[in-house]
């Protein structure tokens, strides 16, 4: 494997200042060493601690052409404690760095945050619900930015200021679900020099009811008196057919005056959806939303739309192929660390070269296999 100091995008450096929270007297394997294996074993498909001791005992040979390892392999126990003690704001600042040096993944980009439970990470004994991780998420390039880690979904309101905190988003369009749609993180999001697409729903009441109002009086007389631009796509394959209805308009001034704590709101958008699955029913869902955009309806319907790859491209995927959901670890900061690591393994992955069209799960399988693949992996090109 090429030295990390030397690589085009190195990985092990960005950690190299990362504390060691052990004692000296315990320290018998090294900070990088354990986490460069980790990562390499959860690349090539390890689950779980068992899984990354299990990794390393049957490639030894190998990983020592490139990690220290002076005391041969360390033990899932091992692994378990020094992930449960390593502090996940700096593992994190750690990442961010690494990523900053990967690409400037967030510049011109579209931004989806959003947050996932890892369900089986609750402790009932010592009075600990699941972790619920926010992650941004940049979609053009399946490339994670960041994560934010909280105890309760309703926390999601103060975890995304925090997460948006971390993050260079100058120039980007940034997406939140429902409940990030609060003036604080509008606020955040336009300081940092981007723009945002946030969907409403009934969680903001008297918001929703007005920009719902808006777009039935709109659809009832042509948007007459508004700035209004349309947009429509249809794509049909795997005997599933969809339609999907884009309308922006400019913030009216009243609604304008009535919700003018959410800084730099300029239109109003509405996604109505008709999918259709073989021969059943029409299914129709209507979605709106409040944005910083100007009139530019294509962008919205992009922002709209790509939103979702977050669902289908990180949480889907994470809970398939790298069985989160599965996942048991309960101890202090091990279950957000792992969580880290799954989440740059898959953008390691999503990076990756193949020689043919495979998915995530394949891919592992793919590196587990063939050392000179994982190289590939980790250093995002082919040597």
């Amino acid at each position: 494997m090429a030295d990390p100091a030397t690589a085009p995008v190195s990985l092990l450096h960005h950690f190299a200042a990362l504390h060691d929270p052990r004692s000296d007297h315990t320290k018998l394997h090294g900070l990088l060493d354990i986490i460069a294996l980790t990562l390499c074993a959860v690349v090539s498909g390890a689950d779980g601690w068992t899984d990354v001791e299990a990794y390393g005992l049957e490639k030894y040979e190998w990983l020592t052409t490139f990690l220290d390892l002076p005391n041969g392999i360390p033990s899932h126990d091992t692994l378990g404690r020094v992930f449960a003690a390593l502090d996940p704001a700096a593992f994190q600042r750690c990442f961010i760095a690494w990523m900053d040096a990967v690409v400037s993944a967030s510049r011109g980009r579209l931004v989806a945050i959003d947050g996932k439970a890892l369900r089986h990470s609750f402790d009932t004994a010592k009075g600990r619900s699941a972790i619920h991780l926010v992650s941004a998420w940049a979609s053009a390039n399946h490339l994670l930015l960041g994560q934010r880690a909280v105890d309760d979904k309703s926390n999601e309101i103060t975890a995304i200021p925090e997460l948006l905190k971390l993050l260079d988003l100058q120039g980007a369009l940034v997406t939140i679900d429902a409940i990030g749609c609060q003036k604080r993180i509008a606020a955040d999001i336009t300081a940092a020099g981007a723009d945002y697409v946030l969907a409403v729903k009934d969680n903001q009441p008297t918001l929703y009811a007005d920009v719902q109002r808006v777009f039935l009086d709109g659809l009832e007389d042509d948007f007459a008196g508004l700035a209004h631009r349309y947009h429509r796509t249809a794509e049909a394959g795997h005997g599933r057919t969809e339609e999907r209805h884009y309308h922006l308009v400019v913030v009216p001034e009243g609604l304008a005056a009535r919700h003018a704590g959410f800084a730099g709101l300029r239109t109003l958008g509405m996604v109505y959806r008709e999918r259709r699955v073989g021969g059943g029913p029409v299914v129709g869902e209507t979605h709106f939303y409040i944005s910083s955009l100007g009139l530019r309806v294509k962008a919205f319907a992009e922002a709209a739309r790509g939103h979702w790859s977050v669902e289908n491209n990180l949480h889907w995927v994470l809970d398939v192929a790298f069985h989160e959901d599965a996942s048991r670890l309960r101890r202090d900061h091990g279950p957000e660390n792992l969580g880290l690591i799954r989440r740059i393994a898959l953008s390691l992955l999503k990076r990756a070269p193949s020689k043919k069209k495979v998915g995530i799960a394949c891919k592992r399988k793919q590196a587990g296999w063939n050392d000179g693949y994982l190289v590939e992996v980790l250093l995002g090109h082919q040597e």
